[in-house]
């Protein structure tokens, strides 16, 4: 079984809304923090939002206000809720999954399973 799998990515115009989905294992998803990342074409990979598994939440400051991150206990899943989306949005997303939290969790090197990615593209 593969241990995350992203889901709805696409292309929508600046100021629209997307919802990306991450099903995850029941294993990961209940012991796991659980984040996203997301990475523009030349561009490091940047996390964008965590939540740990008492439900506490993290944003980048670049997404807060705009972008929330949810869980779904009876589904597994992981979403990133993205609203008043802008062109500097474009980038592929992951979902990632680290065995705790972490104060520098924007830090890709503390995550064990990544998700295959999903293009978002936010056009002008």
């Amino acid at each position: 079984q593969v241990p995350l799998v992203e889901s709805g990515g696409g292309s929508v115009q600046a100021g629209g809304s997307l919802r990306l989905s991450c099903a995850a294992s029941g294993y990961i998803y209940s012991s796991y923090c659980m984040a996203w990342f997301r990475q523009a074409p030349g561009k490091e990979r940047e996390g964008v939002a965590v939540i740990d598994t008492l439900g506490s939440r993290r944003y980048v400051d670049s997404v807060a206000g705009r972008f929330t991150i949810s869980k779904d206990n009876t589904q597994n899943t992981l979403y990133l809720q993205m609203n008043s989306l802008k062109p500097a949005d474009t980038a592929i997303y992951y979902c990632a999954a680290a065995p705790q939290s972490y104060l520098t969790w924007t830090d890709p090197s503390w995550y064990n399973y990544w998700g295959q990615g999903t293009q978002v593209t936010v056009s002008s």
